[in-house]
């Protein structure tokens, strides 16, 4: 892999036009497209050794056991997490909102007294609170909220610079001694800003305070190390780093996964089940992975971690880079504007932008009719968008696919989206 128009090639779905024009993919930031290899990954799997895991003593049940196992360690070497067999810090679920509800709940589980004395860290009750941001996706937002509802802790939250960036230097105000979880995002899905976590990570440890990272947009666009950033927990998806939907992971530190309580039950998570008395659950990860995994898309997305890994983050962080710079003209462009910083200075190439007097659906539209995908909407972030004092944006978001020239193709088509609506 010696320069980005040969990765480009191993993405098949980009060679087809759209409405007669060649596509032009910037929605990366809601799902990416997927390389030969990790298609090649997951039809291997099924025509080789489809077969379920950790169950079966025939042979395409041990061969498929040790793949899945394989793919996440391969995950976890991507994100500096520990893949030691017994220490394994990474438990598979459907997808980053699986995982953080999956923690929400089992948070609240031991806030019922659920997990015995090893739990009571995690327990939440009234006069105790929970921290987010005003940035937050509402894969975030909502189970913390909840959990505050149910448990009766108070919710509050980091509010926003002008140009979206998080108040993490306000952590000392708002992190405070009955703080118990602190839940915020790495990279902004709305405005792309890099969190400065670092602070929020020293006070919410200094009183005492777990820190669940939202990783979401920053597995796949930048080097991540899970360990050197002393997060307790961490939550992301294969489908935004080139692997399929479906798949899933929340990292959690070892010794706080061993004492947190299960969330959901069923098969293949439980040592001992009697009828009389309560089960004896499996030692992590197997106690939070309940029922069938989705086993041909974790090892798929194993194939997309390695695939990554080849590549290296540095160099897909710098690539990505180089699109923003060219992506933030469209602030540059009468009547439109940029909605988050307005360089290339700790962002990603995620660009959300407002075309004053026309909705960002009809704007959408106009480029979709010329081949060019952006994601329309709020984009699961509402808050952050009464910031600007909009309830919707457009949003351009580059892969590693992503070419300067199909940034500036998306900056000469909304150049003209103004005057086509007459706005």
């Amino acid at each position: 892999m010696d320069d980005f128009e040969t990765i480009r090639e191993q993405f098949p779905i980009l060679h087809q036009r759209i409405h007669g024009h060649p596509l032009v993919y910037l929605d990366s930031a809601a799902t990416s497209q997927k390389p030969d290899a990790v298609i090649e990954s997951e039809r291997r799997f099924y025509e080789t050794i489809n077969a379920g895991v950790h169950r079966g003593a025939h042979e395409l049940a041990a061969r498929s056991t040790v793949a899945f196992e394989d793919a996440r360690a391969k995950v976890a070497r991507l994100v500096g997490a520990d893949a030691e067999p017994d220490h394994e810090e990474i438990v598979v679920t459907s997808g980053a909102t699986a995982a953080l509800n999956l923690l929400a709940t089992a948070f609240g589980n031991a806030s019922q007294g659920r997990g015995g004395d090893a739990a009571r860290r995690f327990a939440l009750g009234p006069g105790d609170g929970i921290v987010v941001s005003e940035a937050e996706h509402h894969s975030v937002l909502l189970p913390f909220q909840e959990l505050a509802a149910r448990t009766g802790a108070d919710l509050t939250w980091f509010g926003l610079h002008e140009d979206g960036r998080i108040r993490t230097e306000d952590a000392d105000e708002v992190i405070t001694p009955r703080t118990k979880v602190v839940a915020i995002t790495h990279v902004s899905n709305v405005t792309g800003a890099i969190t400065d976590i670092a602070p929020v990570v020293r006070r919410a440890h200094e009183v005492g305070a777990l820190v669940v990272l939202d990783a979401c947009q920053s597995v796949p666009h930048l080097p991540v190390d899970l360990h050197a950033l002393g997060v307790d927990f961490a939550a992301w998806s294969a489908h935004k780093m080139y692997g399929p939907t479906g798949a899933g992971f929340l990292y959690g530190r070892r010794e706080l996964l061993e004492a947190l309580p299960p969330a959901n039950f069923g098969g293949s998570m439980v040592e001992l089940a009697w009828m009389d008395r309560p089960a004896q659950y499996m030692a992590p990860p197997a106690r939070f992975e309940a029922g069938t995994q989705p086993v041909a898309q974790v090892i798929a997305s194993g194939a997309a971690a390695d695939w990554m890994r080849g590549i290296g983050m540095d160099r897909i962080a710098r690539h990505e880079r180089a699109n923003a710079a060219v992506l933030l003209g469209l602030n540059d462009i009468d009547g439109v504007r940029v909605l988050g910083p307005t360089d290339t200075t700790d962002r990603i190439g995620t660009v959300s932008f407002d075309v004053d007097g026309v909705h960002p659906h009809d704007v959408g539209q106009f480029l979709d009719a010329r081949g060019i995908a952006v994601r329309v909407g709020h984009h699961c972030a509402q808050p952050v968008h009464r910031h600007f004092g909009l309830f919707a944006s457009n949003r351009a978001s580059c892969g590693v696919y992503t070419t300067t020239d199909e940034a500036r193709a998306l900056l000469e088509a909304v150049a003209k989206v103004r005057d086509f609506f007459k706005a």
